[in-house]
């Protein structure tokens, strides 16, 4: 399920669930659409993972927490814990492969 991250009050609880993906983004970041649409066909295979987008723009407090420096860049966290980060484009298959 996508999520829009709209406040940051529940950010922490979101992040402590099993596996959520969060995606830092920008409306206008070029490759950050096009991981959008990666991440809806992502979405449609794997239904269960939780996915929460946050605009870096709307939230530049929690991008500076979690160090982001270019859009898009996605953040695996495992029970509150970051599994992985990585930024850039990436095509479903690299996605998969990140996700194993």
């Amino acid at each position: 399920m996508i999520k829009y991250l709209k406040d940051t009050n529940h950010f922490k609880e979101e992040i402590n669930k099993e596996k959520v993906l969060v995606d830092f983004f920008a409306t206008w970041c070029g490759p950050c659409k096009m991981l959008n649409l990666t991440l809806e066909s992502y979405e449609k295979e794997e239904p269960e993972l939780e996915i929460i987008k946050v605009d870096i723009d709307n939230f530049p407090d929690l991008a500076r927490e979690y160090g982001i420096m270019s859009v898009p860049t996605i953040v695996l966290i495992k029970n509150g814990q970051i599994i992985k980060q990585e930024s850039g484009f990436k095509n479903i298959n690299e996605l998969k492969e990140m996700l194993k």
